[in-house]
């Protein structure tokens, strides 16, 4: 599909700086701008390309002013990178989309797929099974018994939902992922594990994305919760009976213990560790590889390992590198004490 700047504008409700009838097909990052594409400026360590890409149109901040000249036609937006999310996502609605169900594939009898559904060849879907409308199954995913999908909900190739999960509208599930894995439950009697039947399930809720290999236990009982909105990275782990609140994002590695609760709009980065039966409070950012173990109030800032509070980690972050000299001034200390206190003694 070909698209003007002055049809991307209207779209985005955009201020156009430049020549409205540029015409562009598709996208690229601004430092490998092609003739025909679309890309964006937000972070301004870019913004040196602007002046050198051979894109067509450039989205940019509504504050943005060059300071030479550049030839791509500018559009003008609140958020460059918002609206280049909005565009892509515009386009990838226009798409074609398969849909039918292919051969060797197999639904049971008892299960009900809604219109315009899409199940690719080797998707297995068990019994009384639902799936919403325009939702689609690639191959070699499996869908367990009872299981309750969507509106709009992709299901990549070799995902796995065991059976009685539930998911919810305009989720999407890369593959690899696992919903509803028995949780890691045990009793020790003795030198012997004995195993805890799982017997509740995963609820995922609307517009959730989870990342490719991503792990979620369905509960010894009740729910493990994935709220409204959540984005998940790949490579991730939630245990059983964990519930992650609406809008939070975590990146990759994260891994969370069992009865664990997370607020909304949470960030976390990379390889955070949450031990279990703790809360972390809403509005809280915990940076990579810091270890939680204990309650986390509403709105804090978490970073490092160990885990600590953000002015405190900076504050020894400067020390750290000071740390040998200190260490050395210490022990001279140490040694000048020692000898004021032997010279007091033989003075007495």
């Amino acid at each position: 599909m070909t698209f003007t700047a002055k049809q991307i504008a209207d779209f985005l409700k955009g201020e156009i700086v430049g020549n409205p009838e540029a015409e562009v097909s598709n996208f690229s990052k601004i430092e490998e701008g092609k003739t025909g594409t679309i890309t964006f400026l937000a972070n301004p360590k870019y913004t040196h390309y602007i002046y050198d890409t051979e894109a067509e149109i450039v989205l940019v901040n509504s504050d943005f002013e060059p300071e030479k000249p550049v030839s791509a036609t500018l559009i003008k937006v609140p958020n460059a990178y918002a609206a280049l999310a909005s565009l892509m996502e515009m386009v990838n609605k226009n798409t074609p989309r398969k849909s039918g169900f292919e051969e060797m594939s197999f639904i049971s009898p008892s299960s009900k797929l809604g219109e315009q559904t899409y199940v690719a060849a080797f998707a297995y879907i068990s019994d009384q099974v639902e799936i919403g409308d325009n939702s689609r199954i690639y191959p070699h995913a499996y869908i367990g018994e009872n299981v309750k999908i969507g509106k709009n909900t992709i299901i990549y190739a070799g995902a796995k939902i065991y059976h009685g999960c539930v998911i919810g509208d305009n989720c999407i599930i890369h593959s690899g992922a696992v919903i509803g894995a028995d949780g890691f439950g045990f009793s020790k009697e003795g030198e012997v594990y004995h195993k805890i039947p799982q017997i509740g399930n995963v609820i995922i809720e609307d517009d959730v994305e989870i990342g490719a290999n991503t792990t979620i236990d369905r509960a010894v009982m009740g729910s493990t919760i994935i709220h409204h909105g959540v984005k998940l990275d790949n490579l991730i782990q939630i245990a059983h009976n964990c519930e992650i609140g609406e809008n939070t994002a975590m990146a990759a590695q994260v891994g969370i213990a069992g009865s664990t609760k997370v607020g909304e709009n949470c960030v976390f980065g990379g390889q955070v560790g949450l031990g279990g039966h703790i809360t972390i409070g809403r509005n809280s950012s915990i940076g990579a590889q810091a270890g939680i173990i204990s309650n986390i109030k509403e709105g804090s800032e978490i970073i490092g390992s160990p885990a600590m509070p953000v002015k405190s980690f900076f504050k020894s972050s400067i020390i750290i590198p000071k740390l040998p000299d200190m260490y050395r001034q210490l022990n001279a200390l140490e040694k000048e004490l020692h000898e004021l206190k032997k010279k007091l003694d033989a003075d007495n």
